[in-house]
């Protein structure tokens, strides 16, 4: 058996830092309580981690929960300007971990919104990144999933008005160039913002050409990233044999009988943990 890493796997430089400002935090924290708001990272074994360090996870909508002058770590995905003035409200110290990226998304669009532009965030409308991007908008604004929604989108007078399109930082670069093509034939007016991470599609790349040289293909990550389910969705159209695990554990039988296996992971996926999958995989060669 052989067993090849993709190029690109594993942390991206969002999250690491995300990760990094999470623990200095716990460790400057002169007891004081230390929450992130929200889950910090999609990684079951990540956050396990981080609340064995005294981490505590808060949701957006339990605020008043949090104690007044608690430590609270914004995640890479951002949040929306009003969330940051409650935090403020109860003498909280904000550690924005915000990825610049998402904060670069974040400024656009409070820029545009300013100007009466219209805006169109693509993405998943249920992720905290586009939530979040999507409290820095005005009136003015509007989220789309797919490019089947951006076919049955218009606005009123749409000549007459500046568009303004882009998308969540790991979104799908193929759905956002198709979405991308058919409004320059809808929108006279059109601004093209490609806002997506250049890790998102070296990453997608990356994979491409490794399932060309694997009898099957191992996706690491947590069940609720967005990244990591894009990833395993290439891995399974591009390749006969493919599976989304968390861990080592996860490991189907039937990845041990073949001549060549790959391993890629999501962005939130940290090193240790592939590692393991990497050492299981080599334990029966």
């Amino acid at each position: 058996m052989e067993v090849i890493k993709s190029s690109v796997l594993g942390f991206c430089f969002g999250v690491r830092r995300a990760v990094e400002l999470a623990e200095k935090a716990l460790s400057e924290a002169d007891g004081k309580p230390v929450y992130s708001l929200g889950p910090l990272i999609h990684n079951e074994s990540a956050l396990k981690s981080l609340e064995q360090k005294g981490l505590m996870i808060a949701r957006e909508d339990g605020i008043d929960d949090i104690d007044d002058g608690a430590i609270v770590v914004i995640r890479a995905h951002g949040v929306a300007p009003c969330i940051i003035s409650r935090l403020e409200q109860k003498n909280c110290k904000v550690v924005d971990a915000t990825c610049p990226r998402v904060k670069a998304s974040q400024k656009m669009v409070e820029r545009y919104s300013s100007l009466n532009d219209y805006i169109v965030l693509t993405g998943d409308r249920n992720h905290g990144e586009v939530i979040g991007i999507a409290g820095y908008a005005g009136k003015n604004f509007s989220q789309l999933q797919n490019y089947e929604e951006a076919e049955k989108f218009t606005i009123d007078d749409p000549d007459s008005k500046n568009v303004i399109l882009l998308s969540q930082t790991t979104y799908s670069p193929l759905e956002f160039e198709k979405i991308q093509n058919l409004f320059k034939t809808k929108f006279k007016n059109l601004a093209v913002m490609n806002t997506i991470c250049p890790a998102t599609e070296e990453r997608q790349n990356a994979l491409l050409e490794l399932c060309a040289k694997v009898d099957g293909v191992i996706v690491i990550g947590g069940k609720s990233s967005a990244n990591t389910k894009r990833l395993f969705q290439t891995a399974a159209a591009n390749c006969k044999y493919a599976v989304h695990i968390q861990d080592a554990s996860e490991i189907p039988e039937e990845f041990f009988k073949l001549q060549k296996v790959g391993i890629t992971a999501g962005a939130s996926t940290p090193d240790e943990i592939i590692s393991c999958v990497e050492i299981e995989f080599k334990s029966m060669i």
